[in-house]
């Protein structure tokens, strides 16, 4: 295991060099998050269709309880329990649009990580990097348990627990955990942890910041130790059931389940659970007692649990539901955790956006409103008077405006567009609106996947060391 270990530290060197203006060392927030022994027990898997190209290359790396999709080149990394999803990759060929401005890809777009360590982390192109339109790229970089990186090419960065960056380019930057970003492009900058974010250049600013002590109850993170509070404990309870769904080859299909909408092989589904037509499961999902409605989906890392779903409600990454119950057309953001009570559940009516990284934990019912924005952390019915708005009202904001601690400025009417823009497409590109002839999506086109597992040398001073792979169509 000598090598695995000398690569693990050498990962954090690179990262630590990378960081070196910032005064920050990510090794006592790493290490206790790398469970070296267990590293040589776990296949890494990846998928095979005839919709998706197929190329993966890989050199000493780690690649532990890993799934890939997509064109994927990693070297020289370590990646435990992490999905590189890269099923919206670009084909030489396709236009690329960047501010009005339209480039034409000169060869296949690909997954490259290089020199990162990656610890149960999510991967998603969908691309937006001007400079580097073929390869969407992750280097020199690390991130914590139940991070996202959505589109965000990432080159000497680290991420914290459950820190979500998305459509962002990070050069040399910290996020801190939990906190979200989603502003383009940031060079050596560092955003605190339960930092909200949404800027785009020239049209609006959105920023709300959790309060440092209630963050801490639900994610604490201290070097030296791994993460802790609320949000460990509700996913350490689902372990075992996630370790049969990984320990078994043949898996007994669900009953029931319309022609047109896919669960995952690798997703948890629980008795009592009912699917509609155009429904995606994505894995390492968790569903239990619950329904979702037609053309709604659960992506990687979400919990759906004694809940309803109406229809085309997005469950985006990370994303949890406990005693919950969604109208249509809701969205529920990136990591975003929405606990009701089984007398008193949460209420959401039709249209709302439930902002990324929003905790709703509540004491007693609370409903939100339809057509509503929510952000922050609520708790009661009241708490939603400094915590939302109605998408109508900032809409028609032009100026600085202030709801309790968020701050927002710019072009509401912007903010609100580029919001349901973005939720259309989602729905588009995930296969809502199929309707048994057009506007396929990752539900009818990810329903026949083959999975192939590689594994790590077992023993001998290259253990936990994945052999140098080629795979090619």
């Amino acid at each position: 295991m000598q090598k695995l270990e000398k690569l693990l530290e050498r990962v954090i060197r690179r990262v630590n060099l990378n960081l070196r203006g910032q005064d920050f060392d990510a090794g006592p927030f790493l290490r206790p998050c790398v469970p070296l022994r267990k590293l040589s027990q776990f296949y890494a898997f990846y998928g095979v269709t005839g919709r998706h190209p197929l190329r993966f290359h890989f050199s000493a790396s780690n690649l532990a309880g890993s799934y890939f999709l997509g064109k994927c080149r990693v070297d020289g990394s370590v990646l435990y329990k992490s999905d590189i999803r890269g099923d919206e990759l670009r084909a030489k060929g396709d236009d690329f649009h960047f501010r009005g401005v339209r480039m034409t890809l000169d060869q296949d777009e690909i997954i490259s990580i290089s020199d990162s360590l990656l610890v149960k982390t999510l991967v998603h192109n969908r691309s937006h990097d001007p400079e580097n339109p073929e390869i969407f790229l992750v280097k020199n970089s690390a991130a914590c348990p139940f991070a996202n990186i959505h589109g965000s090419p990432l080159e000497g960065s680290f991420l914290g627990a459950f820190a979500t960056v998305d459509l962002t380019t990070l050069h040399g930057c910290i996020v801190g955990a939990f906190a979200y970003v989603q502003v383009g492009e940031l060079w050596h900058d560092r955003v605190e942890p339960g930092q909200i974010w949404l800027n785009q250049e020239g049209a609006f600013d959105f920023r709300y910041r959790f309060p440092a002590e209630t963050l801490a109850e639900y994610i604490r993170v201290e070097p030296g130790r791994p993460p802790a509070g609320r949000f460990m404990e509700f996913l350490n309870a689902s372990k075992g059931d996630f370790r049969r769904v990984f320990d078994v080859v043949h898996l007994a299909p669900v009953r029931f389940v319309p022609k047109t909408a896919s669960l995952s092989r690798y997703a948890v589904i629980k008795p009592k659970t009912r699917i509609g037509a155009n429904v995606l499961v994505a894995q390492r999902a968790f569903i239990e007692n619950s329904s979702l409605g037609k053309g709604s989906n659960a992506q990687e890392n979400c919990f759906i649990i004694n809940s309803h779903l109406e229809g085309n409600d997005v469950t985006a990454h990370g994303a949890k539901l406990i005693h919950a119950r969604l109208a249509e057309n809701v969205f529920v953001g990136f990591n975003s955790f929405i606990h009701g009570l089984p007398d008193a559940p949460v209420v959401v009516g039709p249209g709302s956006i439930i902002m990324p990284h929003t905790i709703i934990d509540v004491k007693e019912p609370v409903t939100i409103p339809p057509k509503h924005l929510v952000w922050g952390f609520v708790s009661t019915q009241k708490d939603l008077l400094d915590h939302s708005v109605p998408l109508a009202t900032l809409a028609t904001s032009t100026r600085m405006t202030t709801v309790g601690t968020m701050e927002f400025a710019g072009s509401g009417a912007q903010f609100v567009a580029a919001f349901q823009n973005r939720i259309d497409h989602i729905l588009e590109s995930n296969g809502a609106y199929f309707d048994g002839r057009k506007k396929r999506g990752h539900a009818q086109k990810g329903q026949n996947i083959a999975y192939n597992i590689i594994q790590p040398y077992p023993i001998g001073a290259q253990k936990g060391i994945y052999p140098t792979i080629d795979i090619q169509p």
